[in-house]
């Protein structure tokens, strides 16, 4: 859901899915790569990653945004998708972190994705996957870096974290989140921004987590629970990240869009997640797959830039 911004945006970007279609670059013009991107770097706090939808910069494209289709807050999450939720969770508490991380070190993470380019008026199209790297410092207190395989190799330097800010996601900050399920939902909804209302926000935050930042194991399996808890969370049994990796997936459907969080269906080992049009419009066919990631590697390295040996 998304995811994707940069870590930069403040807490509450995902207000609507409207901002993820407002704020995201066409991957196949250079000149959008030289463009501001709300992603770029700044201190702001909240720094959210995922790629997401891509901008458009017309009226109709708020007019779609703004338009609710298939919203499911309210509804309670599927006894499916919960059961799969603790199973993950139980999963993630086994996860390996790199031993002895020091604050002056960078959380590496490389995915390949891809999102939707609209030319024209006419409905986007899925743009080819590229590889996508990410820098992020340990503590939050030096810059990262953003590398990008796409026309013109976007290379972005990442803003510092306020330190103190609660809704800070660097892997210090994420030692400190709580390790119970209800406590979790509680910062995942002040975080988001959204209040208890607006449960596809919080979803959404769980999948950035999820995506691009390195949580310790307690912490991780509570994010999972913590989304057992969100109302209008199902399954989804069949699906595929961007590498063709097939999954099982919670998913949330809202503003038109279903979020899909997708999992390894033995391991549980989280692989990526996908974006899916669940209406046609002038801007998306329903079935269409609006933005897709896959996460590959995440460890931690001494120096933005750095890749593992």
């Amino acid at each position: 859901m998304s995811a994707l911004p940069e870590r930069n945006l403040p807490p509450g970007r995902h207000s609507v899915l409207k901002n993820h279609l407002l704020q995201e670059i066409q991957l196949h013009e250079v000149r959008r790569d030289q463009a501001h991107s709300p992603r770029a770097a700044t201190s702001a706090p909240g720094r959210w990653l995922r790629p997401g939808l891509m901008a458009m910069a017309t009226a109709a494209v708020v007019a779609l945004a703004l338009a609710v289709v298939g919203v499911t807050d309210g509804q309670p999450a599927s006894a499916q998708a919960a059961e799969l939720l603790q199973n993950i969770a139980s999963a993630a508490e086994q996860q390996d972190v790199p031993a002895d991380i020091r604050d002056d070190q960078y959380v590496y993470i490389r995915s390949t994705v891809a999102a939707t380019v609209h030319e024209g008026n006419g409905p986007g199209v899925l743009a080819p996957v590229h590889r996508r790297e990410v820098w992020f410092s340990v503590d939050g207190s030096r810059p990262g870096l953003l590398k990008e395989n796409t026309p013109g190799n976007r290379h972005q330097p990442l803003g510092i974290e306020v330190p103190g800010n609660s809704s800070n996601t660097n892997y210090r900050h994420l030692q400190t989140l709580p390790t119970a399920p209800d406590a979790m939902l509680r910062w995942l909804r002040k975080t988001a921004g959204g209040g208890t209302s607006n449960n596809q926000k919080t979803f959404v935050l769980v999948g950035d987590l999820a995506g691009e930042s390195l949580m310790p194991p307690a912490v991780s399996a509570a994010l999972f629970r913590a989304a057992a808890m969100i109302p209008g969370v199902e399954l989804t049994p069949n699906t595929t990240d961007a590498l063709g990796r097939r999954g099982v997936a919670v998913t949330r459907t809202d503003d038109g869009i279903r979020e899909e969080l997708i999992f390894d269906v033995r391991t549980h080992a989280y692989l990526g997640e996908r974006e899916v049009a669940v209406k046609t419009t002038k801007d998306f066919t329903e079935g269409q797959t609006v933005s897709i990631t896959a996460i590959q590697q995440r460890t931690v390295v001494d120096s933005p830039g750095q890749r593992p040996s």
